[in-house]
């Protein structure tokens, strides 16, 4: 086992454990449990930015060829989404944990759809699950699977990635949109009109 898989796999783990957690979000019916778990939800992702963030900058200030700078250099895939979790997805879920407490004062409060369809918004769980999968292939590369190393391979496994990607982003819209239509206010029932319009009567 390569000395910097150690350094990867809790970043790994964080990353993943982000996103299965923000994948579940949507589907708590109740708002305490909703609050709850976006706590957790922000540790993660506090947890997995400073990691990587404190690889990557090792990485760069160091000039050698340590078991960081190794990590460093397959984490460098993972900065792009992490960036975009930094930017957008921590300030949606702290809304989102604001927004939870507010309904959270019973412990059977139910968690109205438009918290849920927060929850389910795109820029939450989409990039904390991209940056997730983004580490697996260094992961893998320090495990002694390195796909890079076979172009037979290469192209196939960035093909793959590129298609999950889509595939989870799809996902969450989808998701958002449907739980979305049922924050809508029904249209009200029109009373259906006369068959026969009332005649003046004739002498």
């Amino acid at each position: 086992m390569e000395s910097h898989l150690a350094v990867l796999i809790p970043i790994a783990v964080a990353w993943l454990a982000a996103g299965v957690l923000a994948d579940g979000l949507p589907r708590l019916d109740r708002a305490r449990a909703l609050r709850r778990h976006t706590g957790w939800l922000l540790a993660l992702t506090v947890t997995g930015l400073g990691l990587t963030a404190a690889v990557l900058a090792a990485g760069l200030t160091s000039a050698g060829a340590t078991p960081v700078d190794r990590a460093a250099g397959g984490l460098a895939l993972a900065a792009g989404p992490a960036l975009v979790v930094a930017a957008c997805t921590l300030r949606r879920t702290r809304r989102l944990r604001a927004g939870a407490g507010a309904f959270a004062t019973a412990p059977a409060a139910p968690a109205p759809h438009g918290l849920r369809a927060a929850a389910a918004h795109p820029l939450i769980g989409l990039p904390l699950q991209v940056t997730a999968l983004a580490t697996l292939p260094p992961l893998l590369a320090a495990g002694g699977l390195d796909l890079s190393a076979d172009p037979s391979m290469t192209g196939p496994a960035i093909t793959v990635g590129g298609l999950a990607a889509i595939a989870i982003g799809v996902r969450h819209a989808l998701r958002h949109s449907r739980l979305t239509e049922r924050t809508m206010p029904e249209a009200p029932v029109q009373a259906p009109a006369s068959a026969a319009a009332p005649r003046a009567l004739h002498v």
